[in-house]
């Protein structure tokens, strides 16, 4: 049981009621009334602050479990209670998201290999090849560039053989006062460049998602466009599709976090698995209608959002090299 306060002792042995520090009101219980602090004023143990600092996440109640549960096999239903007014016995999609996200990119630095992810940015093993080769060679002998089709290529930018940087002049003129940083940049050791490029982008990953979170939400409300009558308690606000996308990126994360600590290649095809037919299954359970109509509208999210994440990694890598 809480202890009452010096204060509120001392108040209340000279026959008065005790005042809460924090806004002045009477009273009389562990808890004030008005504010809702509470009157002990003791310091915390180190268990009680641990505690408290991470129940802000976790909610050691007990929701974060149910929570937890509900999110990984349960498609959609989360969204549907929180939409139905349920919401206490779960935790609030923002905080999950939230929760998620700063997982993932926690485990990330950890259990990611630079090789890894740019591993991608090669279009092919001859140029991976190349690149290994020209890393073993004195800095002064390798060449720029020795096959341009295997660089990684995007409008205004490229990324050659050495993970050396490069820009259309039009771009490098506009970035006149970071230029020194992009040459500091293509004069480190191939090795060092992967360090710096993936470090770079798991720092700035997350600020990236929360822009992208929002616009994950207008593209649903976009696909879903329609008239009300046939599915009229199919979500149409912004703020429910925002309650969705926060839903279905906290899965992503979950499971992404779970394939990184997955080594079994096997159990990563089955998470790859359900992380789409989730998706799938979620939109139809939270939007209605029918699976061809569900499958449809997913793809077409698909190929939209993945367009904003191709921009958005450009975006990381530049903000990782220049930054």
């Amino acid at each position: 049981m809480t202890q009452p306060g010096p204060d509120a002792g001392a108040a209340r042995s000279n026959g008065g009621d005790a005042r809460c520090r924090n806004c002045g009101a009477t009273v009389v219980d562990a808890f004030c009334a008005h504010c809702g602090q509470e009157t002990a004023l003791r310091l915390p143990t180190l268990r009680e602050f641990v505690r408290e600092a991470a129940g802000r996440y976790v909610a050691f109640d007990g929701r974060f479990w149910r929570t937890m549960r509900s999110l990984l096999i349960r498609p959609g239903f989360l969204t549907r209670e929180y939409l139905a007014g349920r919401r206490r016995r779960y935790i609030r999609p923002a905080r999950l998201y939230l929760f998620s996200t700063l997982i993932f990119f926690a485990v990330s630095r950890f259990f990611v290999e630079p090789a890894e992810v740019l591993v991608a940015m090669d279009s092919s093993a001859e140029g991976r090849s190349a690149a290994n080769a020209d890393a073993k060679m004195p800095r002064d002998r390798r060449p720029a560039n020795r096959n341009p089709g295997t660089a990684t290529e995007n409008p205004g930018f490229l990324l050659d053989d050495d993970l050396a940087a490069h820009m259309p002049p039009t771009l490098a003129r506009a970035v006149t006062p970071l230029e020194k940083r992009w040459e500091r940049f293509n004069a480190l050791p191939r090795d060092e460049k992967e360090d710096h490029i993936v470090a770079g982008m798991l720092r700035y990953g997350p600020y990236a998602m929360f822009v992208l979170l929002p616009a994950f939400a207008l593209l649903l409300k976009v696909v879903y466009l329609g008239r009300r009558r046939r599915y009229p308690s199919r979500p149409r606000l912004y703020g429910e599709h925002m309650v969705f996308a926060a839903h279905s990126h906290a899965f992503l994360f979950a499971m992404a976090t779970a394939a990184l600590l997955i080594r079994v290649p096997l159990l990563r095809t089955a998470i790859v698995v359900w992380m789409c037919v989730y998706l799938l299954w979620s939109m139809r359970a939270v939007y209605g209608g029918s699976w061809f109509g569900a499958a449809t509208r997913a793809f077409a999210l698909f190929v939209a959002y993945s367009t904003l994440l191709g921009i958005a990694s450009v975006g990381l890598l530049v903000a990782a090299i220049l930054v």
